[in-house]
């Protein structure tokens, strides 16, 4: 047991505020996400997201200090789906992705996460694609996603690896870049935006894809 001299402070945090913090954090968000998607990286002002969300310009930068740190937060919680700091890699539905015994189950539950991922942030994930040539912050942070996305992939690849899944003669490291291709945010924004698929069509779609590359 350890003996403090002074007592410790606690420090006390309302509920009410925090339910109040949290949902100004979701006005702006969702208006970041409205005029990134709508107008480019370069072309949003912060001024303009704080319109959008109803809330002052003070308020918008005492949260998020530049234009490269709230669209950072923005595609990040577009990514997981939520505010709370567990990786795409770590989250429960990947895990049971990768524990599955049966190959198809697998890539099943697999693609159904990652769709719904792509569905929320994709178009953000190329806004910030398309913003790399330009701006080095936002080249640094695509390339982050790209590096983590691959990660992902490679993890599954060689859980399926464990589980003797793969077909003959297929490496996990060949594994991992065809999943990594297949499920690409650019083939998604290709199919789902450009072509009009809806997610159903997708998702069996890559499903069946996965498993004719991936499994004998």
């Amino acid at each position: 047991m350890l003996l403090m001299a002074h007592p410790v402070k606690r420090t006390y945090r309302s509920p009410a505020r925090a339910a109040a913090a949290a949902s100004t954090r979701e006005r702006i968000r969702d208006a970041a996400q409205r005029l990134f998607t709508g107008q480019g990286f370069a072309a949003t002002t912060m001024k303009q997201v704080a319109a959008a969300a109803g809330v002052g310009e003070r308020t918008l930068y005492d949260a998020f200090p530049t234009k490269v740190k709230l669209f950072g937060h923005t595609l990040g919680v577009a990514t997981v789906g939520d505010e709370e700091p567990v990786r795409v890699a770590d989250r429960p539905e990947i895990a049971a992705a990768r524990q599955a015994a049966d190959p198809r189950l697998a890539i099943e539950r697999f693609v159904a996460y990652g769709s719904d991922l792509l569905d929320r942030a994709g178009d953000l994930i190329m806004v910030s694609v398309e913003a790399a040539g330009a701006d080095p912050d936002m080249r640094a942070a695509a390339d982050a996603g790209s590096q983590a996305h691959h990660e992902v992939m490679l993890a599954f690849a060689e859980a399926l690896h464990d589980h003797g899944a793969l077909r003959p003669g297929l490496d996990t490291a060949t594994a991992a870049d065809i999943l990594y291709a297949l499920s690409s945010p650019h083939l998604h924004q290709l199919l789902r935006r450009h072509r009009g698929w809806d997610s159903q069509r997708y998702r069996s779609w890559l499903t069946d894809a996965l498993v004719r590359e991936l499994l004998p």
